[in-house]
């Protein structure tokens, strides 16, 4: 089963879900902002990512330049950053098993189908 941690108001994540639909593919969509995830399933995702947690951060997102910018930050830090501010994600994120893309461009999700 494919999952994708979804935000509908991004352009990008609404092309990924448009790419699984098209293609009948079956996946569950986690709107994220709604339901937030946990650490322990964001720790996984880094893990199947296979980065860390900067790089999973949208630097541009105003709550990183307003709240966390410029400040010396460990892993746990960020990650907890980003369990409290989920709009700091990059997204769509695709899972599939112990496999995960950043689907920007949405073909990436093509690297683990």
């Amino acid at each position: 089963m494919i999952i994708i941690y979804h935000n509908n108001r991004c352009r990008k994540s609404r092309e990924a879900v448009s790419l699984l639909a098209k293609n009948k593919i079956d996946f569950e969509v986690i709107e994220y902002l709604k339901t937030p995830i946990s650490e322990n399933q964001l720790r996984k995702i880094l893990s199947y990512l296979d980065i860390n947690a900067l790089e999973l951060i949208r630097t541009n997102e105003s709550d990183w330049k307003t709240k966390f910018k410029g400040k010396q930050m460990t892993e746990d830090e960020l990650i907890k950053a980003m369990i409290e501010y989920p709009k700091l994600m990059e997204r769509p994120i695709v899972v599939k098993g112990n496999r995960a893309v950043i689907a920007r461009p949405a073909e990436k999700i093509s690297k683990i189908i």
